[in-house]
């Protein structure tokens, strides 16, 4: 009998020393992150040399390209950009070349949101500034942030400049009424 109980004792011993080392709650881990980090993979949307072309009913074109998209888990229609650079060819003008850190496109309207050193180039003009919104639906740029008009003769400092497509039509002006646009002319 007293060799059975040292037996038991022997066999009960091993097993909560094999459990004890193997620790299954760590298996278990492990697995649930694998898991996870597939899960993650799996949701990453990221796409290299991103480029979306456009042409709306009046024949003006969109193209915008972006060293690196990610589409919105949220709302597949928005894309995430980095690295970006636009030209706009509207008909019956010249180009417009827009050049940004980021930006936020919109597959359906092709609207997108320029941010963090946005370059606009136009003719022989240069508008700088951390953020823009260009709408073909509304036919409109809005520019603010830092902004920073350029030409040959003048450098201009405001708040905020609207272009619009159509007509071209340019309005500058500040938030705060009590503020003035700074205009220097280089003669």
């Amino acid at each position: 009998m007293k060799k059975k109980i040292i037996w038991v004792t022997l066999i009960l011993v091993l097993i909560l020393f094999f459990f004890y080392f193997n620790k299954p709650s760590d298996i278990n881990e492990t697995n649930i992150e694998e898991n996870k980090l597939e899960e993650t993979t799996a949701m990453s949307n990221i796409i290299e040399n991103v480029e979306y072309s456009s042409k709306d009913a009046n024949g003006n074109e969109y193209i915008i390209k972006a060293k690196e998209g990610e589409t919105d888990i949220n709302n597949t229609n928005i894309i995430f950009l980095k690295n970006v650079s636009a030209v706009v060819k509207l008909k019956n003008s010249n180009k417009i070349l827009i050049y940004a850190d980021f930006g936020k496109y919109n597959i359906d309207n092709f609207d997108t949101i320029f941010t963090k050193n946005v370059l606009i180039d136009y003719l022989e003009k240069k508008i700088t500034s951390d953020y823009m919104d260009f709408s073909i639906l509304r036919n409109s740029m809005i520019i603010s942030k830092k902004v920073i008009y350029t030409d040959k003769e003048n450098t201009l400092r405001t708040d905020v400049v609207e272009i619009d497509i159509k007509s071209k039509n340019t309005k500058f002006f500040m938030y705060d009424k009590k503020n003035k646009v700074n205009l220097k002319t280089k003669y």
